[in-house]
């Protein structure tokens, strides 16, 4: 048995040693294969998100076949065949075989058309069997068609479909094997010649795309209450049920949002690594995960107050909105997103049932506008680096970096004058008894958006400012420092 690792840029620019020469054709898959996602999958949604009616049109096609309907999606949205999740390790084993002059076929269930160009692209298939709006070319299907054309073959494959294939060829090989496929092959004695895995394990790549980092925006639903100076186990347990309610429901965002901007996310240099974009997880596993998470963010609901609900449908409802529509439009989406922290405010304020000063949403809508104006700044600044000249899926290009970079700094510091009426101000005398403390917050916090856009105008920080602060010392230091000297100012 063999087991190849993932193709490296060097191995794939100057191959090995060819192999003698094989006459019995190879045979590859696609999808989940030579391509770690399921194309239709990836067409389906990317029509959903760009002409959603078109997709409503083309679900007749369904009353004619699914070949009909794969062709008819194939035709109103053409994947970008360069940007796909390939397989690396499927890859170099078939261009080795390639340069051996042994025949490459590709046998898909995928539409004609695309399989062409795969083709094309990969300069690498010989042959092409293919569904072609008539046949459905999966499973037997497949395996008739291709006896007919060559009496002993060997075949890549990756899912129980491919069961007959892998049974009557030559050689069986799988490429990231489904844990059916496995088990089937075991229980059937079908010896599997060679195992090309590239892809993370469902456990992982599906953490990776719940964004567990973060969360740490949600310690916002913990704000009010730590501020209310009233806090006790009463109100701690709707506290923390509002945090895990919350956290289920943004995952789940965070789940549609990668599955709509999918292909967006192919053609940056470092999204193109998430968990749906990369091909790790399939789209239709990804709404299976966002329906679950929906699922456990109603169960933690059944707990908590109906303000709360209604400040968790309304966060739901905007960010479905941000990612079918807002992000797209400059200055929106930033708006959109500091208002996005200043509602988490509010529902964590509903959560416990207290009061969010004024002067707190003040500061928090500029202190977050300043951070998202800073992300789209990094996310520039790095295209810059990169010879690139616009945001992929954005409204930004490189030419507004200098007028982003001067809005996000008068946004923090506009914040900073907030905080310190905020101080002179009556009720916070009356709330902290040594509120004089409280000026010494202001120039860390002017260090901390001092330093974080002085790093970003290097190009030496992360694009999401959350994650770049849970990783740095200096933040998580003067975070500490922050909240001892709130701490000793409120005793």
């Amino acid at each position: 048995m063999l087991t190849l690792d993932p193709l490296c840029p060097a191995e794939e620019a100057h191959p090995a040693e060819a192999p003698e020469f094989d006459p019995v054709p190879l045979c590859v898959d696609l999808d989940g294969t030579l391509v770690k996602s399921d194309t239709l999958q990836d067409s389906t949604v990317l029509l959903l998100r760009h002409q959603p009616l078109k997709l409503i049109a083309s679900l007749r096609m369904l009353l004619r076949g699914k070949a009909r309907f794969k062709q008819e999606i194939a035709r109103q949205m053409p994947l970008d065949v360069s940007r796909l999740p390939w397989n690396h390790a499927v890859l170099r084993y078939i261009r080795k075989e390639h340069a051996s002059g042994r025949i490459i076929v590709l046998a898909t269930g995928a539409d004609l058309a695309l399989a062409e160009r795969v083709a094309v692209h990969l300069s690498c298939i010989d042959r092409l069997v293919a569904s072609d709006g008539h046949l459905n070319l999966t499973g037997s299907r497949k395996l008739a068609v291709l006896q007919q054309l060559f009496p002993v073959f060997d075949y890549i494959g990756n899912s129980t479909s491919d069961l007959p294939l892998l049974a009557q060829a030559r050689l069986a090989i799988v490429a990231n094997p489904s844990h059916a496929l496995s088990h089937r092959l075991r229980r059937r004695a079908i010896p599997v010649e060679a195992r090309l895995i590239d892809c993370q394990s469902p456990v992982r790549s599906s953490m990776a795309a719940l964004r567990l980092h973060q969360w740490a925006k949600n310690l916002l639903l913990l704000l009010p209450l730590l501020l209310s100076h009233q806090l006790n186990l009463r109100s701690v347990v709707p506290a923390m049920l509002a945090f895990c309610s919350f956290g289920c429901a943004a995952s789940a965002c965070y789940v549609l949002n990668d599955l709509l901007d999918l292909e967006n996310d192919r053609r940056h240099p470092h999204k193109r690594l998430r968990t749906f974009a990369a091909g790790d997880r399939t789209v239709a596993s990804g709404i299976l995960l966002g329906l679950t998470l929906l699922g456990l963010c109603t169960v933690f609901l059944l707990w908590l107050p109906a303000a709360f609900v209604g400040w968790i449908a309304a966060y739901l409802a905007l960010t479905t909105l941000y990612s079918l529509l807002l992000k797209q439009i400059v200055v929106i989406d930033v708006l959109l997103l500091s208002c996005l922290y200043t509602l988490r405010l509010y529902a964590g304020g509903a959560a416990t049932g207290t009061v969010i000063s004024p002067w707190l949403a003040c500061f928090a809508t500029f202190f977050f506008l300043s951070l998202a104006m800073l992300k789209r700044y990094s996310e520039l600044e790095t295209l810059r680096q990169q010879g690139m000249h616009h945001t992929p899926g954005r409204g930004y290009r490189v030419a507004d970096i200098d007028l982003i970079r001067t809005s996000g700094t008068i946004c923090g510091y506009s914040a900073l004058v907030v905080f310190a009426l905020y101080i002179q101000y009556p009720v916070s005398v009356a709330l902290y008894p040594h509120a004089a403390l409280l000026w010494l917050i202001l120039p860390l916090l002017l260090f901390w958006l001092q330093r974080i856009w002085l790093l970003a105008a290097r190009g030496e920080m992360d694009e999401d400012p959350v994650l770049f602060a849970l990783r740095d010392h200096i933040s998580l230091l003067l975070g500490a420092a922050i909240a001892m000297l709130a701490w000793t100012a409120a005793r």
